[in-house]
């Protein structure tokens, strides 16, 4: 089932098309990356998800509604340029969000004490938003966001401005989200951040989309029969019958060989390489999404 359905999505700003008659299913308490190039099309969709703006054609439906504005208050949008006000102090700031988003006071009270020491940062209730540093502020925005646990959340480059150690602990804490029934739009331009995270993906190019799956097949749709083979010794190995030898390089004792299957078997090649060398390490090569995303990219 669907939490999000976009369905034939246009929109146009003046002579200029944003969308060209984009559909998209999210999933249900899933992950899903939204992916394009500066300029796809991706932040015109999510400000239509949003109700900011309307499409010029076409018609989203939210978990089994057409959308409207009952649904806001269950979307919860981290955008990619950060609002808060730098006079507030963190503590009254998440809690006028918070009562923004229809929680009362009380609940809304322990709900930010929970984040606020889940992320280890309770001594924070009293600074002003101006006192923190990017990566603090955007702790604060985050906790902002999903606080009134909405069904659907909407992160746009949610990891601007952090550490690797931060960024790690947002990463986790999306995945919580998710197992615990929310369902997440993850927009970014971060391949490998998507590769770890995201269940699906949705690839827009020139305010169109090129691509939409879930990430596993997506990635093996795109393999090109090639392995890797790691061989004990660092002699350069010799053409294999049937086979071609892509690149081979010595690291440290061994020799890792790219190779490229054509009207041959796996295990053809694992047997016509084995009478030559000691097979150490071998498996097929899974091309990255960044690969992925410059084929099709390149290809429209």
């Amino acid at each position: 089932m669907s939490i999000l359905s976009v369905k034939k999505i246009s929109k146009f700003y003046g002579n200029f098309q944003a969308l060209n008659s984009v559909s998209l299913e999210v999933p249900q308490g899933s992950i899903y990356g939204l992916l394009g190039p500066n300029g796809a099309g991706k932040t015109s969709l999510i400000r239509i998800i949003n109700q900011i703006t309307a499409p010029d054609e076409g018609e989203v439906w939210f978990d089994g509604e057409k959308l409207n504005s009952s649904h806001i208050s269950q979307i919860g949008y981290l955008p990619e340029e950060r609002g808060l006000y730098p006079k507030m102090k963190v503590g009254e700031h998440l809690l006028y969000l918070a009562q923004l988003k229809d929680l009362p006071k009380e609940e809304a009270k322990k709900r930010i004490k929970e984040w606020l020491k889940r992320f280890e940062i309770t001594d924070w209730w009293d600074k002003k938003i101006e006192e923190l540093s990017k990566g603090m502020a955007q702790k604060i925005q985050f906790i902002a966001t999903v606080i009134h646990r909405p069904k659907l959340l909407i992160f746009d480059e949610p990891f601007t401005g952090f550490d690797p150690i931060n960024t790690e602990l947002i990463k986790s804490e999306i995945r919580r989200l998710r197992d615990e029934g929310a369902s997440v739009i993850f927009s970014t331009h971060r391949m490998e951040s998507v590769e770890e995270i995201c269940d699906y993906i949705a690839l827009i190019n020139k305010s169109s989309k090129i691509l939409e799956g879930r990430l596993k097949d997506v990635k093996n749709e795109y393999k090109n029969n090639v392995f890797i083979a790691e061989v004990k010794g660092t002699e350069t190995v010799s053409p294999l019958n049937g086979f071609e030898i892509l690149d081979q390089q010595v690291i440290e004792d061994n020799t890792l060989l790219r190779i490229a299957l054509k009207d041959h078997l796996s295990n053809e090649l694992i047997s016509v390489l084995a009478a030559q060398r000691t097979i150490l390490r071998y498996e097929e090569e899974i091309p990255s999404l960044n690969e992925i995303f410059i084929q099709k990219v390149q290809e429209q």
